[in-house]
């Protein structure tokens, strides 16, 4: 089982700056291998930009001015791309692939030596961000020590876009447009359902009414006759009214599975492509392969198709170049010459099951444990001992990888990591198998369809919520008796494991406390990760049609979509994911104590600050800074999660920047200023940006203070902060 990385807290402020860096590398990586594939895939150049900038950041934090010099060529170079202002060209790609060549080995290097690398080598970064910025003529020189291009690389197919229909489909209809079509034809079906509760109503005055005629007996026959006609009228038109109710529910179910049906496409579809795909990567690495492909008629939702195809993609690239040996190496092996590359789907409890198995060298066990030891990433003690499946999720972290040569198809330092983000993306799963010598196997498990869940309908703090059948491992109830409780958290024995318990209104952020008597509890996650949620009460299972909520709210934490109930009502279908994450930041921050008593615990003894900031170097300096003075401070790694936990916290003081990805730090500050709870919280922004027009919007979106990341070096960071919150 892998080991958390490193505490920052333990950290120099050079260790951040150059994990940060390692950790960026990989964003500008991935993108400009997209670019290079296809130059109008613009959407890659903003993370790309962010990267850059935050490179930027931190170099300036550890005094490495020539790489200051080089990001900020780069971060120049990527705004006039996505401005329409510039075109890359081979020249300029091959210059960003050299700026990150460079950055990395910086980025490897401990603080002494890279201060004297950028002694000797700054007059050739200072032109090599000289050309880039320029964008004309050959590349220029090399820097020393960077890797230098070696043979062509050899041609490949380009990975096809993910979510187009190749022409075939002659009836396009864009995705928000299905989404409330299948909106509709859910309500229709509650209507319908509403009726049926209509019906029930009506057969309960008949009851009545027999009743009523039965005593009245003794009056004349005509006006029994008449008793008996009115009876005979009711009785046909409740028939009647079953009779529609049945066509409608039949109608409205044939529509709901006609929509559904409009929006699975076989497997084939998206992956038709694929053997011709592998057969040139093969011929390009001088191999032999060939792909098979399994269950090619199994229905997929198109969303899940269509963000399925990259990774699959990415995939087979890597049984062809890692996996599948060359025919000379096969054939001293025993093999047969051609490697054979096998892609199956086929739904598993109501899942869907992608394998893709390859017949090449598998992969060394012992390899990985020792990249593993290498790398810090587990204590060698700890790493005799992992199993094999423990090994190999090693594989899905950023930037693991075992390739040693740089190559067109691998080696950049993007691994199964990606791979792993798109299914996560995706709320499915990654396996790994392996058998050395034999071949290796990665098995997907996504959901069938975006469209329709069956869900687990739970309340909690009073109200219904949802959560996908498929990502509970099992519900239980639970004797207040078989509640434990150590360091103040509470567990619970399911086997031989114990279990941490969280309740759900706490981590929804929401007013309740946990039920008398038993508990109803829902155990979620996998390995390591599992926790028991207790909410209110169990109502039941249902298929739910979802509907996406507006983008008006953004990703609400913990909420994938919302769906209406049988009964008409609304409901939140809960992201699991996103609960095993909230879990552990309370775990982390020590507060499943609540768990039992529902009360707020406050045990602060000092002033609170949250620090927020994207660069991981920035926000551990102003950390190691405002502790060192005695406060006490939480950090967040953008405006979005600055938002969450300024909401879900008490703070004395909220600390950010300006440039983050998912919501900046002005747009922040406006939510605070808003907010009749926290409007009255001070706010100072630090940012590089020191023009009067960025100190003016920063005050008028409502800061008490706005300071320049220069003033890091003085105690100028400090006073500011005395002079709005006074000492700790």
């Amino acid at each position: 089982m892998s080991q958390p990385p490193r505490d920052v807290r333990e950290m120099s402020l050079y260790d951040l700056f150059a994990s940060e860096v390692q950790s960026h590398l990989q964003t500008l990586d991935a993108g400009l291998l997209r670019l290079e594939r296809d130059p109008s895939d613009t959407g890659v150049i903003e993370p790309m930009m962010r990267a850059a900038h935050s490179i930027k950041g931190a170099a300036r934090i550890v005094d490495l001015d020539g790489l200051v010099e080089l990001a900020h060529a780069m971060e120049d170079c990527l705004v006039a791309v996505q401005a329409g202002r510039r075109q890359l060209g081979p020249a300029d790609l091959d210059r960003l692939f050299r700026c990150v060549d460079v950055l990395g080995e910086v980025s490897r290097l401990d603080e002494a030596a890279s201060q004297r690398w950028q002694r000797e080598q700054r007059d050739s970064q200072r032109a090599l961000a000289q050309a880039l910025s320029a964008g004309a003529g050959d590349p220029p020189p090399a820097a020393a020590g960077a890797p230098r291009e070696s043979a062509p690389a050899p041609v490949v197919p380009e990975e096809p876009a993910p979510d187009v229909e190749r022409g075939r489909d002659p009836l396009r209809v864009d995705s928000g447009r299905f989404n409330q079509i299948l909106a509709l034809t859910s309500e229709a079906r509650v209507m319908g359902l509403g009726l049926h509760g209509l019906v029930q109503g009506f057969q309960g005055y008949r009851a009545e009414l027999q009743g009523l005629f039965g005593q009245a007996q003794a009056v004349s026959s005509e006006v029994r006759q008449r008793q008996e006609g009115l009876l005979d009228r009711y009785q046909q038109q409740l028939q009647a009214l079953e009779a529609y109710e049945r066509r409608l529910l039949g109608v409205c179910q044939g529509l709901l599975d006609e929509v559904l049906g409009v929006r699975m496409r076989p497997l084939r579809d998206a992956v038709q492509g694929f053997p011709r795909l592998v057969r040139d990567l093969a011929r390009g690495l001088d191999k032999d392969a060939m792909l098979q492909v399994d269950g090619a008629d199994t229905l997929i939702d198109r969303e899940v198709l269509a963000r399925l195809e990259s990774p699959l993609n990415h995939l087979l690239r890597n049984a062809v170049d890692h996996g599948l040996e060359t025919p000379a190496e096969r054939r001293a092996l025993g093999k047969p010459e051609c490697g054979q590359i096998r892609l199956e789907a086929r739904h598993v409890a109501g899942r869907l099951q992608v394998s893709l198995h390859d017949d090449g060298r598998g992969l060394d066990l012992e390899r990985i444990r020792a990249a593993v030891i290498a790398r810090r990433l587990s204590p060698a003690p700890v790493a005799a001992e992992l199993s094999p499946a423990e090994l190999l999720e090693f594989l899905l972290l950023p930037g693991f990888s075992l390739k040693e040569t740089v190559t067109e198809l691998s080696g950049r330092g993007v691994g199964l990591d990606v791979v792993a983000d798109a299914i996560r993306a995706l709320d499915g799963e990654v396996r790994l198998e392996t058998r050395p010598g034999l071949g290796f196997s990665t098995h997907l498990l996504v959901p069938v369809s975006r469209s329709i869940v069956r869900a687990l309908i739970v309340d909690i703090a009073g109200e219904a919520y949802a959560l996908p059948v498929n990502r509970i491992e099992r519900v239980l109830r639970l004797d207040p008796a078989e509640v434990h409780s150590l360091e103040g958290k509470a567990f619970f024995l399911l086997g031989e494991d114990r279990l941490g318990l969280v309740a759900a209104h706490q981590l929804l952020e929401l007013d309740g406390a946990p039920p008398s008597g038993d508990l109803a509890v829902l155990v979620i996650g996998g390995g390591d990760r599992r926790y028991g949620l207790v909410v209110d009460r169990l109502r039941g299972e249902q298929g739910l049609a979802l509907k996406p909520l507006d983008e008006i709210f953004g990703k609400l934490r913990s909420v994938i979509a919302g769906a209406l109930l049988d009964d008409g009502s609304p409901v939140l279908l809960l992201d699991v994911a996103d609960l095993l994450t909230g879990i552990e930041r309370l775990l982390g921050e020590g507060r499943l104590r609540q768990v039992q008593s529902g009360a707020a615990l406050d045990s602060r003894r000092v002033k609170r600050i949250l620090v927020v900031d994207d660069s991981l170097t920035v926000r551990e300096m102003e950390r190691k800074l405002l502790e060192g003075q005695g406060y006490q401070v939480e950090v967040a790694v953008d405006g979005m999660d600055g938002w969450n936990a300024v909401r879900a916290g008490e703070f004395d003081m909220l600390l950010s920047d300006i440039d983050m990805p998912r919501m900046n730090g002005i747009e922040l500050v406006e939510l605070v200023r808003r907010d009749p709870r926290l409007h009255a919280l001070p706010v100072m922004i630090v940012s590089y940006k020191d023009r009067p027009e960025d100190r003016l919007k920063g005050m008028q979106a409502g800061a008490d203070y706005y300071l320049t990341k220069g003033s890091f070096h003085d105690d100028a960071l400090i006073t500011a902060v005395q002079d709005l919150i006074g000492a700790p």
